[in-house]
């Protein structure tokens, strides 16, 4: 990044905020601040802009190319264009930081925090490394020196005791309500412990159970281990057979048996089944609840099975036909029917008529490599998992792959962000340690 590598943030009230063509797009409002523990000089995940029509929006920090003296400019003329809405592990350095009341270490005497300044680091990440303070003479009349000092000299800034401040848990549940269960999961992942709990218990089994699926195994573990064991069980079935075999997987023989001894013998009797294999095998990825239609479905009938909202993108891209039974291990597989065949069909006809029998399978035993391997030469996102008999046992998705190719961390890592577009609002998630 260009321009200035160090600023104070107070100068960046009302600085003005251009795009990469030089055209005008608002004024900052304020900086956001993620929440760290004890010390830690807190990471800048963005600034609050006011737009020309006074909505204030959030601009994560790496979409910010330069600050100059006189304005920031953005890397992209793109930004989300949801409006600001500030989160519980997150600070407003204007609005809150700033005037706080601080100890200075070194004097043990009471300050006041005038500015902070931010750092750009050689990751190319934003950090408040310094403050600027004022101590407080005891003179009446008498303003002291303004001292700059290490963000660690002084003390009653530790943004733990802020996340811990007392936060009625509707009022997060009301922040999650409209938030993809990746983004609550982030949000979650850096509440403290005991706040995270509360959430969680208040979740409903479903909502909570989406939330698990995305969240780090540590944290997956804990939250299970957390709830009463019952509950536990109960959001386990509520997730997807696959997730919650990665789950138990993690956990120790004692305590995955007793979860699977919980859940009601319909729901364990898949995730049983992939437990049965490596995690890191066509087996282990797959998920033992595709789309499945006999041939003599209609294609009416199996659009409407691809339509279902709750559907994931990936499996809802073919249709996968079988002799009966349908239920996994199915009938013979007969082959796939690709959404874009499905749309082209009339309605009336029967998807026996646009099976494509020619694309190749997987096999339960196949591994990472092999199931990588067959993605990118068929162009899929989706693929047949068969046994020996040719029986279908699952479908394998390209989000598990990626799952698996991805550092064990990845989700720790953050997410990206995305422009006004809307196609996969993911608000402010890419910009959190």
């Amino acid at each position: 990044m260009a321009g200035t590598s160090r600023v104070f943030a107070a100068q960046l009230s009302g600085l003005a905020v251009f795009g990469p063509d030089g055209e005008s797009i608002g004024k900052v409002r304020d900086i956001v601040s993620g929440l760290r523990v004890g010390n830690n000089p807190p990471r800048v995940l963005g600034l609050v802009m006011e737009m020309g029509t006074r909505r204030r929006v959030f601009v994560p920090m790496l979409r910010v190319a330069r600050i100059e003296a006189t304005a920031a400019t953005l890397s992209t003329g793109s930004v989300n264009m949801r409006a600001f809405a500030q989160r519980p592990n997150e600070l407003l350095v204007l609005g809150q930081l700033l005037d706080a009341k601080v100890t200075v270490n070194a004097t043990s005497r009471s300050a006041v925090l005038v500015d902070v300044a931010m750092e750009q680091t050689r990751t190319r990440d934003w950090q408040i490394s310094k403050v600027a303070v004022r101590e407080r003479t005891g003179r009446l009349g008498r303003r002291g020196p303004v001292t700059v000092l290490s963000w660690d000299q002084v003390s009653g800034l530790a943004t733990l005791d802020v996340a811990n401040q007392p936060q009625e848990v509707h009022q997060l549940l009301a922040l999650f309500e409209d938030m993809r269960a990746v983004d609550v999961a982030s949000t979650l992942h850096e509440l403290p412990s005991k706040r995270r709990y509360e959430v969680a218990e208040a979740l409903d089994d479903d909502r909570l159970a989406d939330v698990v699926e995305e969240l780090p195994e540590d944290d997956q573990k804990d939250l299970l281990t957390h709830l009463h064991e019952e509950r536990a069980a109960d959001v386990l079935e509520a997730m997807n057979p696959d997730d919650a075999a990665d789950v138990l997987g993690e956990l120790s023989e004692v305590d995955k048996d007793r979860f699977l001894e919980l859940m009601e013998p319909k729901e364990s009797a898949p995730v049983k089944r992939l437990l049965e294999y490596s995690h890191d095998t066509a087996g282990g990825l797959m998920t033992p609840e595709p789309v499945v239609v006999e041939p003599d479905t209609t294609i009416a009938e199996a659009l409407a099975m691809v339509r279902v909202a709750d559907l994931p993108v990936a499996l809802s891209s073919m249709v996968l036909v079988v002799r009966p039974p349908t239920g996994t291990p199915t009938g013979r597989y007969l082959g796939c029917v690709h959404i874009q065949r499905l749309l082209r069909e009339p309605p009336y006809s029967l998807v026996a008529a646009a099976v494509d029998t020619h694309l190749a399978s997987l096999r339960p035993d196949a591994t990472l490599t092999d199931v990588t391997r067959y993605f990118a030469a068929y162009n899929l996102v989706c693929g047949p998992v068969l046994d020996e008999e040719e029986r279908l046992l699952g479908a394998v998705t390209v989000d598990d792959v990626l799952d698996h190719l991805l550092p064990e961390d990845w989700r720790e890592g953050g997410l990206p962000d995305t422009d006004e577009s809307g196609s996969a609002p993911v608000p402010r998630g890419g910009d959190r340690a």
